[in-house]
């Protein structure tokens, strides 16, 4: 053979030799392919994933159910707890108000006709008259303000001595008395306009009068007439 035809040859199986190494070589190619993408793949969806995936759903989960939830609790709790507890109270007051209201604590005006009233002249005092009422009901009176004392055909009532103002109001139990004192005329005869009274009709602050009967020659008043407030004890009475 000639030197040309050999070199042929051997150009030819090198083709080949080098033919089979590059497919072999592709072979090994196509499994890095193959490696390298998947890896590539995963390392970039798991950052990604993790990244993205835990923090919006930690976060949106946390802030929509501590917020939500806050929210929720702190708009529906003192609501309704505020709008029954004012309606409660209001409710409440209202019936302590009723309750306390014009019901309680007062009696009865004393009068002439749940009363029994007598008049006795005192020896002292000089020129006294001692009134006594005494409640002959089966519940308490007030005993309030003054007598309205008219002596005889007399066209006016006396007036009260101011200073003798009770510090309560006077309340008679079933059978107990209330008393007045009243200066007929003045004790050194100073007065004028005197005369003998022998009837005498007793006002009170409400109700019936009372009539009690005065000793059988009468008394003598003149312009020194006056009254004291109805007191508790007889003491005070006879003291102005």
């Amino acid at each position: 053979m000639s030197a040309r035809t050999v070199r042929t040859r051997l150009l030819a199986a090198s083709t080949v030799a080098l033919t089979a190494l590059a497919l072999t070589a592709c072979d090994n190619g196509k499994g890095v392919r193959d490696e390298g993408p998947s890896a590539a793949s995963e390392s970039s969806a798991k950052p990604g994933g993790s990244t993205t995936a835990k923090p919006a759903g930690d976060n949106g989960t946390t802030a929509g159910g501590s917020t939500g939830g806050s929210a929720g609790g702190t708009a529906a709790t003192p609501t309704k707890g505020s709008t029954n507890g004012s309606s409660g109270k209001a409710g409440d007051g209202k019936s302590a108000g009723g309750g306390t209201g014009t019901g309680s604590g007062r009696n009865a005006a004393c009068d002439g006709a749940g009363t029994r009233t007598t008049a006795t002249e005192v020896s002292r005092p000089l020129n006294h008259l001692l009134l006594t009422v005494t409640n002959t009901g089966s519940k308490n009176c007030d005993l309030t303000g003054y007598p309205i004392a008219r002596f005889g055909e007399a066209q006016s009532v006396p007036p009260v001595a101011e200073e003798t103002h009770p510090q309560a109001v006077v309340t008679l139990a079933p059978g107990e008395s209330g008393y007045a004192g009243v200066l007929l005329s003045a004790g050194d005869g100073s007065g004028g306009n005197g005369y003998t009274a022998k009837t005498l009709v007793i006002g009170f602050a409400k109700g019936a009068t009372s009539t009690p009967a005065l000793p059988a020659k009468g008394v003598h008043v003149d312009d020194r007439l006056t009254v004291t407030y109805w007191q508790q004890s007889l003491d005070d009475a006879l003291s102005y």
